[in-house]
């Protein structure tokens, strides 16, 4: 999945002389909290979010014995070094960027203008249509050798069940290199017979561990 299947394209933005009020009465009106900065060419030349404006402006208590502050142009308190992508990322690469950087948004441009913007939220919706967890079904892990046909093999016994597969991840196992979990969401509401399948033919199902069926 790329980055222009999930990134939001009307997208609110500011110029460099609007004021930090501007930007509070336009997150409040959007339900914001990122608002990228744009020259008049459509052009990033800055960021700003909610943190950046808290750390701005004055306790709300005391916000009218300091009007000024509130009249401060953007290009005073927006972030300047901003981490940017490209519509045809790929999604989990965008990913990494948020957890490396820990960032909350990235503004996406395409020919240096601005052509949308990812933020956390959407990174989440993406990840829970990716593992299939807001439809009905069951989730079960498995520990299988990390060789080459492991996937293929369980993925033979829940055919074998007429189980359609919502979602397939893998992770290392950490306490040994030379295993691989399978967490694999299936559209059965009673993965039962299935778990019965799977350790018959000697596979070690992590998840769940029902009761009376340790074969």
């Amino acid at each position: 999945m790329i980055v222009e299947e999930i990134m939001k394209t009307d997208v609110a933005t500011l110029h460099p002389t609007d004021t930090i009020a501007d930007a509070m009465a336009l997150m409040e009106v959007r339900k914001i909290r990122h608002i990228p900065i744009v020259d008049h060419d459509k052009h990033l030349v800055g960021l700003v979010t909610v943190a950046k404006i808290r750390e701005a402006t004055p306790s709300i208590f005391h916000a009218n014995e300091h009007p000024e502050i509130l009249k401060k142009t953007l290009d005073t308190i927006m972030e300047r070094d901003v981490i940017t992508g490209h519509p045809l990322d790929f999604v989990e690469e965008t990913a990494a960027l948020f957890y490396e950087h820990k960032i909350s948004c990235i503004p996406i441009l395409n020919d240096r203008k601005l052509a949308g913007i990812v933020t956390e939220t959407d990174l989440l919706r993406t990840m829970i249509e990716l593992t299939g967890v807001h439809q009905p079904g069951s989730q079960i892990e498995v520990r299988v050798p990390n060789i080459s046909g492991a996937l293929s093999d369980v993925a033979g016994i829940i055919r074998k069940r007429n189980a359609n597969i919502l979602s397939v991840l893998v992770y290392p196992d950490k306490q040994d290199g030379a295993f691989k979990i399978l967490v694999l969401r299936v559209q059965l509401m009673n993965p039962t017979g299935l778990i019965q399948d799977l350790k018959q033919a000697g596979h070690q199902v992590l998840w769940p561990n029902l009761p009376g069926m340790n074969i």
